[in-house]
């Protein structure tokens, strides 16, 4: 496991996150138990996990350990809830997020675009705003375009077993999502990540819930009710919902 040599600074945003460099020789953005922000890790692991498992643009990720040796010189790290393990995404440098960004003639990887407004869809992420898209230049107006924050799926960044049961099932007026689906060519696409959502088997997504570290403080009635959710929306809500984005957003904007 990899450990923290240096503190570099604190991220805007109000996961309050923090720019640590590790022993790798590489900085990731740290993200701690607070107050009031309960399940911003256990969301952030489990979309990392899933993001990953289906191919979508995430930066690497993985559990740390940030020991009292370190964390205690740094009276910034002090307001946490001292867990044993912490959420760690690599930084990306060189990149400008959505609102930075006046044009984007062109993204490299847009095969991966449809994918992300599925799986936002799917986990209910009210989180993916363009501050939540990091763009990465390639060449003039040419983007590689990442996903980031993951901390307000399942409705937010603080949610209760009740909560999950009555999740949003409508369509959210996002700029991100307009701004990528006008990059996809062919709606056709946007079927496909839905395919694969739907084959992803019971036990994986079981299995990835259950690595969510216990210092976390996730109960295992939360747990269950998080993979029910996650069950009953790619069952149920995004068959209905594709058709709707297609109908009101992709062909509105693609006419």
């Amino acid at each position: 496991m990899i450990k923290p040599v240096a503190y570099r600074r604190k991220l805007e945003g109000k996961s309050n996150a923090h720019l640590i460099a590790f022993d790798d020789g590489r900085d990731y953005v740290v993200k701690f138990l607070q107050a009031g922000f309960e399940k911003t890790l256990p969301n952030e692991w489990v979309s990392y996990c899933l993001a990953r498992y289906l191919g979508l643009p995430v930066p690497f990720a993985c559990l740390v350990e940030m020991p009292e040796e370190f964390t205690g010189k740094i009276p910034e790290l002090a307001e946490f809830i001292p867990t044993k393990h912490q959420f760690a995404s690599l930084y990306v440098p060189n990149c400008l997020d959505g609102h930075h960004v006046a044009n984007v003639s062109g993204i490299v990887n847009s095969e991966t675009l449809a994918g992300i407004i599925l799986f936002d869809y799917w986990l209910c992420n009210r989180g993916r705003t363009r501050k939540n898209i990091l763009l990465q230049e390639v060449a003039n107006e040419i983007y590689h375009l990442w996903i980031i924050d993951h901390a307000e799926i399942l409705g937010s960044y603080s949610w209760e077993i009740s909560s999950l049961e009555n999740l949003p099932t409508g369509l959210r007026k996002s700029a991100a999502q307009q701004m990528m689906a006008t990059h996809i060519e062919n709606e056709d696409a946007l079927a496909e990540p839905l395919d694969l959502i739907q084959t992803i088997p019971i036990f994986f997504i079981e299995e990835i819930v259950s690595t969510i570290p216990d210092d976390w403080m996730v109960t295992r009635e939360e747990r269950k009710a998080m993979v029910t959710a996650l069950l009953k929306r790619r069952r149920k809500v995004l068959p209905k919902l594709l058709p709707r984005f297609i109908r009101k957003v992709y062909l509105h904007l693609h006419k």
